[in-house]
């Protein structure tokens, strides 16, 4: 059996690995799922398809809501481990799962009162709309279920324990390739319940996910033999948790306006370029996943370090996760930067498209060593219970800056779709250096 982590004596690049290695494998199989969802509905009908992407609006605010939750959760845990306070750490879990109940409970009620005027204002109607709402009324079910797998790993993380989690991710990304099928043709006797058996079988995987996080986290000695107490809401906790939840959370949502601003510059050089840039986008999303997984390791490692009063060794872990990072991301630009046509002509054969493609993930390839330093830094000031920082550099970087540097370039110089791609280069850049001077400025000796 392996032997426990100890976030705060361990050496830094062993702890980084034991975290970040399974958290990384657990988010492949997690963007693996979707694409599992992706390719079944395409199997049924067009309207299936264009279904699920009309739900990603609806979908990606439960996303950013129990990632808010999962990061305030993981950072306070970790500072109360760090301290040596256990009653407190217990304190934070129980106002977690409130938060998460309610939380999902409240998301369930609002999606379905505003899926049906969202999805009209884009487009849909008849049939169509008929589709769209089949899935995400199904999926507004579980919203408590896609809440609470987020704050029962959080527990963990914060204790360094991410190989449960990617477990779970692994075998549910399994099961989906099994129940979407069966669930949508009806297979076994089962009535056929097309898009929506998509949005029952992921439902259903984020329930059995609840109950198997759950056994863990009962089986672990901080989280064993909890009175109930502590699960009843505690308005105090709950102010604190919210405090670091919520510029998480709202950061998280800046993602979501900052690919709506691409897509508004995007568009008027037509649909090729739209689907080239969506195209593109998945690519670098794949490339990144590695470096992501640095994420949970410095959030962990930083949060019990800074609870335990060791600043050295949070240095030490914000630095090392950016080296690791930055190189990562290194081979990776480079490998896009020679496959990128390659990687193009698996999605699609149009000519117009992969040409816009491949200028894209050109300009990307010298892109991605950004990304980890914004990453890893955002996590790092979550760690110190610092967690607005993150929240005004998506800011900056999805909306401000964007909305003026691709419109001087693209228009004002007309430079075209190459001012758009330069533009997303130069804005990450800028925020990737001012990340790092920030983060320096706060942790130097």
């Amino acid at each position: 059996m392996r032997p426990a982590l100890s976030l705060t004596t361990d050496p830094i690049s062993r702890l980084t690995w034991r975290i970040a290695l399974p958290a990384g494998v657990g988010l492949f199989f997690n963007t693996m799922f979707n694409f599992v969802d992706t390719y079944c509905a395409g199997l049924l009908s067009t309207d299936s398809l264009a279904a699920l992407s009309l739900s990603f609006p609806v979908f990606f605010v439960i996303v950013a809501v129990g990632s808010g939750l999962s990061q305030g959760t993981t950072a306070l845990m970790a500072n109360a481990l760090g301290a040596g306070d256990r009653a407190g750490a217990r304190v934070v879990f129980g106002q977690s799962l409130v938060a998460a109940v309610f939380g999902g409970l409240g998301l369930s009620l609002g999606g379905w009162m505003a899926a049906p005027w969202l999805f009209l204002q884009l487009g849909a109607d008849g049939e169509y709309l008929q589709t769209a709402l089949r899935y995400m009324n199904i999926v507004m079910v579980g919203g408590v279920f896609f809440l609470l797998p987020m704050a029962l790993n959080a527990t963990l993380s914060a204790q360094g324990e991410t190989r449960v989690y990617r477990n779970f991710l692994v075998i549910g990304c399994l099961l989906n390739g099994l129940l979407n099928p069966v669930l949508m043709w009806g297979w076994f006797g089962l009535p056929a319940m097309g898009v929506a058996g998509i949005a029952l079988a992921t439902v259903l995987i984020q329930i059995g996910g609840c109950l198997y996080l759950a056994r863990h986290v009962r089986r672990s000695e901080l989280c064993g033999g909890m009175p109930l107490a502590l699960f009843k809401p505690n308005p105090a906790a709950l102010q604190l948790l919210l405090g670091q939840a919520v510029p998480a959370m709202l950061n998280m949502l800046t993602i979501a306006a900052g690919v709506f601003v691409i897509t508004w510059f995007v568009k008027h050089f037509g649909k090729e370029a739209i689907a080239a840039s969506g195209i593109a986008t998945r690519v670098e999303q794949v490339v990144l996943l590695p470096a992501i997984g640095l994420n949970s390791a410095v959030l962990s490692i930083v949060g019990q370090n800074y609870g335990a009063g060791l600043m050295d060794r949070v240095r030490e872990a914000w630095l090392t996760n950016l080296k690791w990072g930055v190189g990562l991301m290194a081979l990776g630009g480079g490998i896009v930067a020679a496959l990128r046509e390659p990687a193009m002509r698996l999605f699609t054969q149009d000519t117009a498209v992969i040409a816009y493609g491949v200028q894209h993930l050109g300009y990307a390839a010298w892109t991605l060593a950004a990304y980890p330093i914004l990453f890893v830094t955002v996590f790092m000031m979550q760690g110190l219970k610092r967690p607005a920082y993150g929240l005004w550099i998506g800011l900056y970087r999805q909306i401000a800056a964007p909305v003026v540097v691709f419109h001087t370039l693209a228009f004002t110089l007309g430079m075209g779709m190459k001012g758009v791609w330069w533009g997303i280069t130069l804005v990450t850049w800028s925020a990737a250096f001012f990340a790092l001077w920030w983060g320096w400025r706060v942790l130097r000796p």
